[in-house]
């Protein structure tokens, strides 16, 4: 005879999914007690999580930046005609090398007539200065025999007096004396008068002739600058640039010819954010990073002009600058804005620009929760906390564009 089972040996496997869906029930409620609400369930794997920290705050901007010539002149054609190179593209030259040629028969014309004209003027300048002298010297004797004269009717005046006097001479002949001394009286002021003012009248005409020679000196001086202005000399030591007309070309006046590169004087370009660049100023320091080779910089401007959402600015080489630097080339550029210690700081993300950068996510455990935070300054790498996280707390930097601005989120694996 078997023996017939018990109640709990005929109903053990019931028993056992009873209790196994009662755990199950259990840890669900445990799950839904520990994250509340959650409005989105997330893969870690699609987040960027970093943890906050407290240290030294760099706040830097890093771009790439080219090198650019901060003195490239261009020269001009000063006349019309027909140009000669000398140079072509990519030829290095010296301060004062002849470039070009400009062949101006014109120009070369009117400067030889012109040094004519000078050298006529000069000689009639020369001329009045000797006529000057000739009429002094002529004036001077009228003046002297004029003195003579007066002095001779003097004495003739008072013979005459004398002897009317004496009986000898009728009243007449004692006036007649009397008038030729005061002619020769009138002739001889006339004659110091006329001596007297000549010099004056002699620089006058000198004067009036020197002006017209050295007007005519200006006029042949600034054509032989044109002159000299056919040929094309170098400003500066550097590379010929681009050319921009092609041998025996006739050009018009004011053509641009071609450009001198200074490469002695190099700049480098570069282009940062609107909002890095307001705080980009004069006279920071740069790090320059020239295919290994490191230099120090000097910001040397910053446009106020804003293209496409980023600024202009230009760096300057310091002492140490590379040897071998080509225009055009690239180069890494780290530019120091500020150093801070004892900052609360995390990596930045995208988390700064969504929301205005007001909230963060707080990741705990499997949770991430939304908490308001306000922050400071930004560096191309950390961004500072100025309120609402602490050190060692773990926020998600980038990825949170899928919690949908929900309150918590689960985070999967």
């Amino acid at each position: 005879m078997l023996e017939r089972p018990g109640p709990l040996r005929r109903h053990r496997w019931l028993l056992l999914a009873v209790a196994l869906g009662m755990a199950a029930v259990a840890a669900l409620a445990v799950t839904l007690h520990r994250t509340g609400a959650a409005g989105a369930s997330v893969s870690r794997e699609r987040l960027a999580i970093a943890t906050v920290e407290r240290g030294t705050f760099v706040r830097d901007v890093a771009t790439e930046g080219q090198v650019v010539a901060a003195g490239s002149p261009t020269l001009y054609a000063n006349v019309a005609g027909t140009v000669t190179l000398k140079v072509h593209a990519g030829d290095t030259v010296t301060q004062g090398a002849e470039l070009a040629t400009i062949d101006s028969p014109d120009l070369t014309a009117r400067l030889s007539q012109e040094e004519a004209t000078l050298q006529g003027l000069a000689i009639d300048w020369r001329r009045s200065r000797l006529d000057a002298e000739h009429k002094l010297l002529q004036l001077k004797d009228a003046y002297n025999q004029a003195q003579v004269d007066q002095k001779t009717a003097q004495r003739e005046m008072e013979r005459s007096r004398k002897a009317y006097e004496l009986g000898a001479y009728s009243q007449l002949q004692a006036l007649r004396a009397e008038d030729a001394m005061e002619k020769a009286t009138f002739a001889f002021t006339q004659a110091r008068t006329l001596y007297e003012s000549q010099p004056g009248q002699n620089r006058f005409d000198i004067d009036a002739r020197k002006a017209l020679l050295d007007r005519q000196g200006f006029v042949v001086a600034d054509l032989r600058r044109q002159v000299a202005g056919l040929h094309l000399r170098s400003p500066v030591d550097g590379q010929v640039g681009q050319v921009q007309i092609a041998d025996r070309a006739s050009v018009a006046k004011d053509a641009p010819l071609m450009t001198v590169i200074d490469l002695s004087a190099l700049e480098v370009e570069i282009k940062v954010a609107e909002s890095l660049a307001r705080d980009l100023q004069p006279g920071m320091t740069a790090e320059l990073d020239a295919a290994g080779r490191r230099c120090q910089g000097t910001v040397s401007g910053v446009s106020p002009e804003v293209v496409g959402g980023q600024v202009t600015a230009r760096v300057r080489f310091g002492a140490d600058k590379p040897a071998g630097l080509r225009q055009n080339q690239r180069l890494a550029v780290r530019i120091l804005i500020d150093r801070r210690d004892n900052v609360l700081m995390v990596d930045r993300g995208s988390f700064v620009d969504q929301q205005g950068g007001g909230y963060a996510y707080v990741v705990e455990d499997d949770v991430a929760a939304r908490r308001p935070v306000r922050l400071g300054a930004s560096s191309v790498a950390k961004v500072e906390i100025l309120a609402g996280l602490s050190a060692g707390d773990r926020i998600v930097v980038s990825g949170t564009d899928a919690f949908n601005d929900a309150a918590r989120v689960i985070l999967t694996h």
